[in-house]
């Protein structure tokens, strides 16, 4: 198995021992364990607490101030692994970080349902959030050519990301169906005590036919047979599960422009295509542009994530259907990209763009020359 450096182990170290919980969420299966069992592993006096595991879980529940010492004692660096399985987990974060000066303690969570809303407002302050996605082509393969990389891409655009995958290429297929049914809804289907999980099936498969497309949540409910506001329910829910993402229409003219439509991404490559159970051959699949376009830009959404910028991502449309596949806003600067898969075509960003936003930057973005869009020159 190779061992990757990943880029957060940098900003969770630079936090270490400075009066703060440090809480770092994630997909199940992204490598957060591993993560910290790494940037941890010189020091001795550390607690691992897993609340997965039932008399953990009972134990942390109670918030007596002399029972936490006798669960803490003298170490150094405590983590509660999987925090969002504790009843009122912010208030027990916050006794730790008030009562335990000396400690590092550090929360991990695969949902940020649970965690956003009974964790960080008990926690004012006192925390800081990091987050985990599965590999980027940049911790994959830091000091590699482009040349090197290039070769890579086609296994990575059908498999994706997830350390697993990375790590046992030739399973990659059955490890992806079981990721997807045994850890892909866990958090989803416990959260508000879902009862329909046919539904969100239903909704998964449809949002996977339709990745790098502008989705219409009257149109999916319609599909559906339920209610709107249910299908935006689950789909928020399946964002704050870190399975998709949203890009929103950049526009400065409504008249003239898109402003209230979303396309809909897949943090990862594999899941989606483990959702539609599809594993073809790239070179077989008619689908291979969008599967370029959904890996690229979550590429690039990983790392700008963990660069800690400022930058707001969008896609633009105009209602002549003239469109660009992803814009970021860097501090006022507009910065436009095409993904295309097809490096032999010589595909040019849209003249109304342009025209709309002459000051803007341009790019298409292919196999060819992704290699600094991803960041991969450090």
């Amino acid at each position: 198995m190779n061992l990757i450096t990943r880029i957060s182990e940098k900003r969770l170290t630079q936090w270490l021992f400075k009066g703060k919980a440090l809480v770092l969420t994630g997909a199940r299966q992204v490598g957060k364990t591993t993560l910290l069992q790494n940037l941890l592993v010189d020091n001795k006096e550390m607690l691992w607490l897993n609340a997965d595991e039932t008399i953990v879980r009972e134990r942390l529940e109670n918030l007596n101030l002399e029972d936490l010492k006798g669960v803490i004692g003298n170490y150094k660096v405590v983590v509660v692994d999987e925090i969002q399985r504790i009843p009122n987990a912010g208030l027990l974060l916050k006794l730790l970080v008030d009562n335990f000066k000396s400690t590092q303690i550090i929360a991990t969570g695969s949902s940020a349902l649970d965690i956003s809303e009974r964790i960080f407002e008990p926690l004012t302050s006192r925390h800081l959030l990091f987050h985990l996605y599965p590999f980027s082509l940049a911790e994959m393969y830091h000091g590699k050519s482009a040349f090197e990389v290039e070769q890579k891409l086609p296994f990575h655009l059908v498999y994706g990301c997830y350390p697993d995958i990375y790590n046992y290429q030739s399973d990659a297929e059955t490890l992806l169906k079981n990721l997807a049914n045994q850890y892909l809804y866990k958090d989803v289907l416990v959260w508000k005590d879902i009862r329909k999980p046919e539904l969100l099936d239903k909704l998964l498969k449809l949002l996977a036919h339709q990745i790098c497309s502008e989705v219409s949540i009257n149109e999916l409910a319609n599909q559906l047979k339920v209610k709107s506001e249910t299908i935006e329910s689950y789909i928020d829910l399946l964002e704050k599960s870190f399975v998709i993402f949203r890009l929103n229409a950049y526009s400065t003219n409504t008249r003239k422009e898109v402003t209230k439509m979303s396309k809909i991404y897949f943090w990862d490559n594999g899941i989606r295509n483990a959702i539609i159970r599809n594993f073809d051959d790239l070179n077989t699949r008619q689908d291979k542009g969008l599967l370029w376009e959904n890996f690229i830009i979550s590429d690039r959404m990983k790392m700008n994530a963990w660069s800690n910028t400022d930058i707001q991502s969008f896609f633009w449309r105009n209602y002549n259907q003239s469109e660009v596949d992803y814009i970021e806003n860097n501090k006022g600067k507009l910065f436009a990209y095409e993904m295309k898969w097809n490096s032999k075509k010589n595909p040019k960003i849209s003249k109304a763009f342009t025209n709309s936003y002459p000051n803007a930057s341009t790019e298409i973005i292919t196999p060819r020359n992704f290699f600094d869009f991803c960041k991969l020159n450090g």
